[in-house]
């Protein structure tokens, strides 16, 4: 018997891959709409934090393994990029759930670019500011895009979503609003680029200038978003990207 009195008839194994792990509350909200994901679809949930500066290339495979979905969350500086890089082409290659949130979803764009268009220096400028192809930047390192909210976005945003896409799936309506906190955006001069080698663009913001959210081509669930969605998440409202990552992380089981 599970919270609020529901009886569990699946059990999921999830990985939370950030930098301050140690820290109790850093991803309070995060591991509280997990749950809420997880009671609407009835599922007994274990949340298993790695610290992502401990992940490499030679030990992905032993600590991800048994995982039946992985979220990257946000978070800011470069300590840990390279192991959540080394998560996400994990999770991409071997077809488990992934969601990534704010950093989490750059950090996609990021190995996409470095493992699939071949720019093997791609980076955000957060990081690296001389890298050859900063896939992620400031928009005021980008042309033709005007600021938005100054240096950073901060609060509510409307965004569009694509139908057909599995954020659209999750919500089913086109028009939202959800919450922001970054000042680093995916870079448009690099758009049609991710498009071509397959990348889905699933939302925009409601003037189309800005990508809101990223999805990996046939993929159970590899699905990252520019906002916060965790914020909005309720024990009997969940957030339906929320759900929809649960959902799919069961169906790995």
């Amino acid at each position: 018997m599970g919270r609020f009195g529901c009886k569990y008839k699946h059990e999921v194994r999830i990985a939370v891959v950030g930098k301050y792990i140690e820290l109790q509350d850093a991803y309070k909200s995060i591991y509280e709409a997990l749950s809420h994901g997880s009671f609407a679809n009835s599922a007994k949930l274990k949340i298993i934090k790695i610290r992502s500066d401990e992940i490499t290339e030679e030990n992905v495979k032993e600590t991800l393994k048994d995982m039946d979905g992985i979220l990257v969350p946000g978070g800011f500086g470069d300590r840990g990029i390279h192991g959540k890089i080394v998560t996400a082409k994990f999770a991409r290659e071997n077809k488990i759930p992934y969601f990534g949130i704010c950093l989490g979803m750059q950090i996609m764009v990021i190995e996409y670019a470095r493992n699939i268009l071949g720019f093997k220096d791609a980076n955000s400028t957060e990081f690296e500011n001389k890298t050859n192809h900063p896939v992620i930047s400031l928009l005021e390192e980008q042309e033709g895009i005007d600021k938005k909210g100054g240096t950073m976005r901060l609060g509510a945003n409307d965004s569009i979503i694509i139908e057909n896409t599995k954020t659209y799936e999750a919500y089913k309506t086109e028009k939202i609003s959800e919450r922001h906190r970054h000042r680093y955006e995916f870079n448009n001069l690099y758009k049609q680029n991710f498009i071509d080698k397959g990348l889905i663009v699933s939302a925009t913001t409601d003037d189309g200038t800005l990508v809101e959210a990223v999805e990996w081509k046939d993929h159970p669930f590899g699905v990252g978003v520019q906002f916060h969605p965790e914020f909005k998440s309720k024990p009997f409202n969940p957030h339906p990207l929320f759900r929809e990552f649960i959902k799919a992380s069961i169906k790995k089981v």
